[in-house]
């Protein structure tokens, strides 16, 4: 396992995610209508405000304010907050606290990005990828 990942400008924000599996999943939750580093600098500032990522802790807290509080961790809190909420829960029914498990999917993802540059190939293909997909369903 890398010692981190380069999905931020932040070396603490990348660390994070690649040493701890519930920080990786928020991250991936909050990739959504915002930057890849934006999604992935959120479970930093999370556990910054919170001071915990642990599936019992985000699943028990309130964390519409915590999102919200300035600067706020998306561009959507109380949503994210909610799926951030819902993906807790969910870990913690399915696997207890434990939010790792191996599964490899079989296609490029995030998770195989190992440098800036690969993080810029791995926003091309999706976009490119995202177009095709849209021609499709026309």
């Amino acid at each position: 396992m890398p010692d981190r990942l380069h999905f931020t400008a932040s070396d603490e924000a990348n660390e994070l995610i690649a040493s701890d599996p519930m920080a990786l999943l928020v991250g991936f939750v909050l990739d959504q209508q915002v930057t890849v580093q934006k999604a992935f600098s959120g479970p930093l500032a999370l556990k910054e405000r919170l001071g915990s990522l642990d599936p019992k802790t985000l699943a028990s807290a309130d964390l519409e304010p915590v999102f919200r509080e300035r600067p706020a961790i998306h561009r959507f809190p109380g949503a994210m907050a909610q799926r951030v909420h819902d993906l807790a829960v969910h870990v913690l029914e399915r696997y207890g606290v434990d939010a790792a498990q191996d599964l490899v999917p079989w296609h490029p993802t995030l998770g195989d990005v190992d440098s800036a540059q690969a993080l810029a190939d791995y926003q091309a293909a999706k976009r490119e990828h995202k177009k095709q997909w849209s021609r499709a369903q026309v």
